[in-house]
């Protein structure tokens, strides 16, 4: 958990895992697609940053994913969640494993519909990674 500058604390859910690194990136592609989700990006940072020269740079990504419906329901209950868009999940290298890590929506806030709807998207996005890290 880490607090950001505005005081809400930031949940994150992730797993490790020793597969090969370019298996977890695969498999983390295959659960978006099945849980309904579109890419909408991915940065390669560890890839470019050894490509400028740094060749023993670990691997570091990010991807980002979204759903249109999920993405109206967020943002009808509150434009200000606009901030949890789009979904996010990165891979790092680290002491010999991998690491999947996500940020999850707030379950414990005062909106209740929040709430319900954070705990069906927190439960796609711990799938989403404890799928990529399974070995």
């Amino acid at each position: 958990m880490q607090q950001s500058p505005n005081s809400q604390f930031i949940h994150y859910y992730q797993a490790e895992t020793l597969k090969p690194y370019d298996d977890v990136l695969a498999e983390l592609e295959v659960a978006i697609a099945e849980h309904n989700f579109r890419i909408t990006g991915h940065s390669r940072v560890g890839k470019v940053i050894r490509e400028r020269g740094a060749e023993n740079f670990p691997e570091f990504d990010t991807i980002q994913f979204c759903n249109l419906t999920h993405a109206r329901t967020l943002l009808e209950i509150s434009p200000h969640l606009v901030s949890y868009m789009p979904c996010n999940v990165v891979t790092y290298q680290f002491q010999g494993k991998t690491v999947i890590k996500t940020h999850l929506l707030p379950e414990d806030s005062d909106n209740q519909s929040l709430n319900a709807f954070a705990a069906k998207m927190n439960k796609k996005l711990k799938q989403i990674v404890d799928f990529a890290a399974e070995e």
